[in-house]
């Protein structure tokens, strides 16, 4: 076993882990963050992705000790403290950028990521910087205008 800690949502946890344990499996057997969803286990659909010192990484691709002494946002800690949706949660719910919603969390949060490093991006630039997660219902069309969304609502300077 080996002792890492980790700042899950702004929480701090201490724990002991075996070194082969997927963060993946860490954050939702471990520390009940059940949004941050299992979804191939092999970094192909990138329904997994978390941000792991504010970039977006596949969760099933890192290890919990390579994560050790980092800032890890999941799904759940986007909300803010008065319970409002994050500016992106909300733009993928008012555009319907979801059906069966098991990819959801994994887009929220590299569009978090994405929006980041490019605050208006184009439909190109959007297309490119999703192209890690995979979505099997939508057809992307109520994704990229969610992003837009997003990305207008945050410039405007609604708060995160």
């Amino acid at each position: 076993m080996t002792r890492i800690s980790l700042t899950v949502d702004g929480v701090r946890y201490d724990d002991d882990v075996e070194p082969r344990t997927l963060l993946v499996h860490h954050l939702r057997e471990r520390l009940g963050k059940v949004g941050t969803v299992v979804g191939c286990d092999t970094s192909n659909c990138g329904a997994c992705t978390v941000l792991l010192a504010g970039e977006a990484v596949k969760s099933c691709a890192v290890l919990a000790v390579q994560a050790d002494g980092q800032e890890i946002t999941t799904i759940e800690g986007l909300r803010g403290p008065d319970g409002r949706l994050h500016p992106v949660q909300d733009a993928f719910h008012r555009q319907h950028a979801l059906q069966c919603g098991y990819c959801t969390p994994g887009m929220i949060m590299t569009t978090v990521d994405l929006l980041a490093e490019n605050p208006d991006p184009s439909d190109t630039e959007i297309r490119e910087g999703l192209e890690g997660n995979l979505c099997r219902c939508t057809g992307y069309q109520n994704i990229v205008r969610a992003v837009h969304d997003a990305a207008a609502a945050m410039r405007e300077g609604v708060p995160a």
